[in-house]
This record gives structure tokens, sequence and C-alpha cells, in this order.
């Protein structure tokens, strides 16, 4: 049963003793709307307790991804290169075996012609295609001009010669040829 504190309840007690708070006050509206609240609350209390959990989860999880991403992508720069340097060591090794011949002119030369082709084996495994220079119109997007000769043997704007071979790998441009180019009388 409830106990108010009334005056008259106050002269019985002690006038030392503390009031006892646990004692139910009697029932009001706003009371009654709080327990009638109070589950709802701590319902909505224990969601948002779950959502934050969720996306402290999340957090984690997305920079734990972040973060093996990069790692992931930092491996591959550093070890992609290793599969093109494993097309170019036989052309090494042929290349030190040229270095430490004593043959002749001739024999040297045909070492040196198989070497070549060695490498631009390696440089097609590669995608590495080079750029057609000589004879072909000249196209900026593909070619270096270095120098222009008036020539009355070829058309205007032709490629009459190829000081260095221009390279693409793919469909993208890795080097331009450098070239000289015809101009007309």
């Amino acid at each position: 049963m409830p106990i108010w504190n009334s005056k008259a309840n106050n002269e019985e007690a002690d006038a030392g003793a503390p009031l006892d708070v646990d004692h139910e006050l009697p029932p009001s509206e706003d009371s009654q709307s709080t327990a009638v609240a109070d589950p709802e609350v701590e319902k909505l209390r224990n969601e948002r307790d779950q959502y934050l959990d969720r996306l402290a989860r999340l957090q984690a999880e997305f920079d734990n991804f972040r973060k093996r991403n990069a790692r992931e992508q930092q491996d591959y720069r550093d070890y992609a290169v290793a599969d093109a340097l494993k097309t170019f060591l036989p052309i090494l090794d042929s290349l030190d075996r040229a270095a430490k011949t004593t043959s002749d002119t001739e024999q040297l030369r045909s070492g040196v012609e198989l070497i070549d082709r060695q490498f631009h084996d390696a440089l097609a495994k590669l995608g590495v295609q080079p750029i057609a220079a000589e004879g072909q119109p000249f196209d900026p997007n593909f070619h270096q001009a270095i120098q222009m000769e008036e020539s009355a043997d070829v058309p205007d704007n032709t490629v009459i010669g190829e000081l260095q071979r221009g390279y693409k790998i793919k469909d993208r441009l890795l080097r331009p040829a450098m070239v000289r180019v015809a101009r007309g009388k």
C-alpha cells in the first residue's frame, strides 16, 4: 500500500530518519503513459543499439577491405613486372654468350640477328607491336617528324625514313616512331 508523504506521516516518523523513497507514488496520467512507453522505449533503444553495432561492424569490415585492396594492388604492382622480365631472361643469356664469343664477324652477325628475333618475339608475347612507318602516310598519333625533306619521288607527307622504331602496346602508344617526312617541291 502506498505511503504518501504527508504532515501526519512526517510527525510519526523520527525526525532524523530518512524518508523511504522506494514507495510507489499514486498513479497519475503521466506515470501511466511512462509505464506504457517504457517497453516501447526499451525496444527502440535495443533496436538503436543493434543498428549502431551493425554500423560499427560494417565500418570495420569496409576499413579492412580498403586495406586489403591497397595491399593487393601494391603486390600486383611489385610483381606484375616479374612475368615480363622472365620473357627477357633468355635474350639476356644470348647477349652474354655473344659477348663472350671470339668468333668471326659472320657468326657474330647471325648471333645478333637471332637475339633481335628473340627480343621481338618476347615483345610480341607481351602485346607490343612495332609501328609501321616507312612508306606510310605521316600520322602524328604514331609518328614524330624529326626532319622534312623535299622529294618528288613520293607523295607529300609520306614517311621516307625511320630513325627510331616506334611501338604500341595493344592499342596504346608506347613510343612514337621518329621519322623523316617527304615534302613536295
